[in-house]
């Protein structure tokens, strides 16, 4: 039990949605019927580089799996992955051998 009443997650649903909307609306309401400016674009070019691995960092340092001990196998296919994804240029080949390398490394060690 969390000690919240209804109305207190409910009041908690409808600030997260205001907010989310509030900052989505921040961009597409400012800029939606005009250009965007140039430094703006370039900048938002980077989303996802910056978003993907802080998203995919935890995983591979403090995995679950393991509870929160860091492990050879999924370090070894996260370089795997990065190796084959800079030298390729190919996200499909990237994940694929990143894969292989953990299935690979798993039945290793087990």
């Amino acid at each position: 039990m969390t000690g919240y009443g209804d109305g207190t997650i409910w009041a908690i649903i409808l600030a997260v949605a205001l907010g989310t909307y509030g900052l989505r609306w921040s961009f597409l309401g400012a800029f939606g019927n005009r250009p965007m400016p140039l430094w703006a674009q370039r900048l938002l070019r980077y989303t996802a580089v910056g978003v993907l691995p802080a998203i995919v960092a935890p995983l591979v340092v403090w995995p679950a799996a393991t509870h929160g001990q860091p492990d050879p196998a999924r370090m070894t296919a996260a370089a795997v992955t990065v190796a084959v994804g800079v030298l390729t240029r190919n996200v499909l080949a990237a994940i694929v051998s990143g894969m292989a390398a953990l299935y690979a490394m798993l039945y290793l060690t087990a």
